[in-house]
């Protein structure tokens, strides 16, 4: 049965509704006045950009460590990878070869691996391939740019890998 008896305070909603009308109140008065304060207050101003500076300048550092930590990162694993081998014998490399291969493109795939190990997947690749300038050419059409710029620094860290020069000059003939 319902009561009969009317409710004595005011209901849920119309607490929600006052609460909400307030806090809205309070955020635009504090936009207002801080709006005002930095078009009339010039310490204010100042203090404003010195900060924004600061936090600019704070970025910056932050991003030449990163940068700093990735290429040391780089160096370390080139040198592990050269330092484990790779198989000289054929169909060892062929099969090693097709291996670091999918796995770099299920790295390219997946969101949440390290950009560093799929571009060491495409490296240890590239050094058991009998012609890397080739292999090179298709990773430039395949693999994402961000991979792809971290294997050229792969690349310019071992002194091993030749991609200067000529791909290959078998089947080009010279006219004399």
């Amino acid at each position: 049965m319902a009561s009969t008896i009317p409710s004595t305070g005011p209901s849920i909603t119309t607490i929600a509704l006052s609460l909400t009308a307030a806090l809205t109140t309070a955020s635009l008065a504090y936009a207002l006045y801080f709006d005002h304060r930095r078009r009339t207050d010039a310490t204010f101003r100042r203090s404003l950009k010195k900060e924004h500076k600061k936090i600019h300048l704070s970025a910056k550092q932050e991003e030449a460590a990163a940068q700093t930590a990735q290429k040391e990162k780089i160096r370390r694993v080139v040198a592990e990878a050269n330092e484990e081998g790779f198989p000289k014998d054929p169909e060892e490399t062929e099969g090693y070869f097709m291996q670091e291969v999918a796995r770099g493109e299920g790295m390219c795939t997946d969101a949440s691996a390290d950009p560093v190990d799929a571009a060491l997947c495409f490296y240890r690749a590239l050094k058991v391939y009998p012609q890397p300038r080739e292999l090179i050419g298709i990773y430039d059409k395949t693999v994402p740019k961000p991979i792809l710029d971290i294997l050229a620094e792969m690349i310019a860290v071992d002194p091993e890998i030749n991609v200067s020069g000529s791909s290959s000059d078998a089947g080009h003939a010279t006219v004399e």
